[in-house]
């Protein structure tokens, strides 16, 4: 079991993420429209899956926008989601609010956090939420990159992120 910190504290997480090489979990999960979204529904493109605890926090929607703002920037062949337990209407709310229009927000909210705990990402105690981390998932399916933030409050290191979507995306 993989663990992070929060504001210095140890939390644990539902299990360990997947791996580079791995065949990465398929999910199904709800988009602000309601309408079902599996990651296999976009085979043969390059995933970048940014996963957040909350929109609603600072840090949550800074790491959202970058990436809703470094799409332009990335191949055709590039699509970005974020992912979080809140709920499609909250999170819809926040794109309207924010402009967020180029990358797709998907809840776990209803699913009983299955795609936390297929990604290992689950924090039960004392969050309820997922732990910060971006994938990103070859055409093929496979993980292609994984980066667990050490520390929550942290942001991810978006030119590694970026960087590894352009290789892949052979751009």
């Amino acid at each position: 079991m993989a663990t992070v910190t929060l504001k210095g504290n140890a939390v644990n997480l539902s299990g360990e993420p997947p791996q580079v090489g791995q065949v990465a979990p398929d999910f199904h999960l709800i988009a602000n429209d309601l309408s079902s979204v599996k990651l296999s529904d976009s085979a043969g493109k390059v995933r970048i899956l940014s996963v957040v605890p909350s929109i609603d926090t600072p840090v949550c929607s800074i790491q959202s926008k970058r990436f809703n703002s470094e799409v332009d920037n990335l191949p055709d062949n590039v699509i970005a989601y974020t992912i979080s337990v809140d709920t499609p209407f909250a999170q819809k709310r926040w794109c309207g609010a924010e402009g967020v229009e180029k990358t797709s927000l998907l809840s776990d909210y209803k699913n009983d956090n299955k795609f936390g705990h297929d990604y290992g990402l689950y924090i039960a105690e004392p969050l309820g939420t997922h732990a910060r981390a971006v994938f990103i998932v070859d055409g093929e399916g496979k993980i292609a990159y994984s980066q667990l933030v050490p520390e929550i409050a942290e942001e991810p290191n978006y030119d590694d992120v970026l960087d590894k979507a352009r290789e892949i995306a052979g751009a």
